[in-house]
């Protein structure tokens, strides 16, 4: 079933020691038959993330990426700690089966968990899955309820309150991404210093304090098989904090490329946001706040600081690419999306009547 997440052949200079693997596997599950056979899941462009099976029994493994990381990035014993916490409050979370801090296995900190089998939707509907525009919209709003159902979570009865700083998270964040910008800033793009002053001129108080996820997308969202509107698993909790939801809805927004947008952003999209039923990035806004019940006059600061994040989340992966930290050729043209992303900003605050 095309529908289905499939693992591929793992790429060049990414292996894994398939016996310290296994060995590792069969002490934390003893009675594991055979030997473990593994290989790659082709998506996303932080952590790598790994496939293991033995017979019909199928795990993931999630490790950081190879080569020099930014420090305090690609905490694998935090994503695994956090996503322990929230099973039990947010039956979304896919189960943590083991956690590795012993270096001597595999190089690095990695955890594994149960593979949810399920439909991810990334660029593009799989071939074989037909929805009409009603159907598609259903499925939207079943989405988007999620991120609702998950910053109503409370922190302090699922073990997480520890993990907010208190009031001043806007601040934070716009510092803090500010910052690692222009540490991995490369000579051939922009260097997005009149985006950054206008986001610290215009910051706003928060909204709120609660669980937020930080990466909320569709192709971190898995879909029942045989009920493609039922959401079984939510993945990729390696920023999930405590923080300001709209700060978290907008994001999420800066992936939601919609059928209307112009021809470079179209290339950026890696959800299939622009199908007929989809809603549209206004609509998603007015949608979750008449859910969550939060108010908000402009909705322009959140989305702008969306699309910063996103490009400098872009321009840290570019940055290792561009001094051969990583071979990976996906990662090559990141450069032009992180340019293109500061004419974007750009426009959005010239539009700006904040």
């Amino acid at each position: 079933m095309t529908q289905i997440d499939q693992a591929v052949d793992i790429r060049e200079g990414e292996e894994l020691d398939a016996l310290a693997v296994d060995q590792f596997m069969k002490q934390a599950m003893p009675g594991l038959p055979g030997e473990a056979s593994i290989r790659q899941y082709p998506g996303g462009a932080s952590n790598l993330t790994y496939q293991v099976d033995y017979g019909n029994q199928s795990f993931v493994l999630r490790r950081p990426p190879v080569g020099k990381i930014a420090k305090s990035a690609h905490d694998m014993l935090r994503e695994a700690r956090v996503m322990k916490a929230l099973k039990p409050v947010y039956p979304y979370v896919p189960e943590i089966i083991a956690i590795c801090d012993d270096h001597e296995v595999l190089g690095c900190d990695f955890y594994v968990m149960e593979r949810l089998q399920g439909i991810i939707l990334r660029q593009d509907f799989p071939r074989d899955f037909e929805l009409n525009e009603r159907d598609t919209r259903k499925l939207c709003l079943n989405v988007i309820d999620k991120l609702v159902d998950l910053h109503r979570v409370d922190a302090k009865v699922a073990g997480l309150d520890h993990l907010g700083k208190g009031p001043g998270y806007v601040q934070r964040q716009i510092g803090g991404w500010s910052d690692r910008f222009r540490k991995a800033r490369t000579e051939d793009v922009g260097d997005f210093e009149a985006v950054m002053s206008w986001l610290n001129e215009k910051m706003p108080e928060d909204v709120a304090q609660c669980v937020i996820h930080n990466d909320f997308r569709f192709d971190n969202v898995v879909l029942r098989q045989d009920n493609p509107f039922e959401v079984i698993g939510v993945l990729d909790w390696e920023m999930a904090t405590i923080g300001d939801p709209l700060m978290d809805l907008g994001n999420s927004l800066a992936y939601w490329v919609q059928e209307d947008d112009d021809g470079p952003f179209q290339m950026l999209r890696r959800q299939p946001t622009h199908q007929p039923g989809m809603l549209s990035r206004e609509e998603v806004i007015a949608y979750y706040l008449e859910q969550s019940g939060l108010q908000v006059e402009r909705f322009d600061y959140y989305e702008i600081y969306g699309l910063f994040r996103l490009a400098a989340i872009l321009q840290q992966i570019y940055y290792r690419y561009f001094h051969g930290q990583t071979k990976d050729k996906r990662f090559a043209a990141f450069g032009h999306a992180v340019q293109y992303l500061e004419k974007r900003c750009l426009k959005r605050v010239e539009a700006s009547d904040l």
